[in-house]
């Protein structure tokens, strides 16, 4: 084989183990039967949501996952398989169950949160959380609620200290 070939080989192992190892989530796809405009919608909406969708050789796919310890995912690199990463834990697990809801043709296999590798039912788990600026906001307001509620106090009294003068 070309030596070419082979660093090109080489260096397409690489960027996938890098994306794998620089996403907080990651999750296989097998996207069989959807049309080119499908697909385009798809890509869209992964997009909006900071998600990097692609397509590698499967081949490929399972040399990363060995050189990272992921080789459970290589019994899902099987087929014609996208992968969507994300630096978001909960983004492309969001888009993709809710995407499949409609297009029954995409299938989820497999992801990687964090590290490790997780099941369908994980990835549906996890496409039911906020995104990350929902719980932030959640993380906002519980961390208000007591503030607000000491700052109350301490009007009311101040207002009976007024009161009693």
């Amino acid at each position: 084989m070309n030596q070419t070939i082979i660093d090109a080989k080489t260096e397409l192992v690489s960027e996938i183990a890098g994306k794998f190892q620089n996403a907080q989530s990651s999750v296989v796809v097998e996207y069989r039967g959807l049309s080119v405009a499908e697909i385009t919608e798809l890509r869209r909406e992964l997009r909006a949501n900071g998600v990097d969708f692609k397509i590698y050789k499967n081949t490929l796919a399972r040399r990363a996952c060995e050189e990272l310890g992921l080789s459970e995912l290589n019994e899902s690199l099987v087929g014609p398989n996208a992968i969507a990463f994300s630096e978001d834990a909960v983004a492309p697990s969001r888009v993709l169950a809710k995407f499949a809801k409609t297009h029954e043709k995409l299938v989820l296999k497999a992801g990687v949160v964090e590290g490790k590798v997780v099941g369908v039912e994980t990835i549906k788990e996890l496409s039911a959380l906020p995104n990350k600026e929902g719980m932030l906001s959640m993380l906002l307001s519980c961390l208000q609620s007591p503030v607000r509620s000491f700052a109350c106090a301490v009007k009311a009294v101040a207002d009976q200290k007024e009161e009693n003068q």
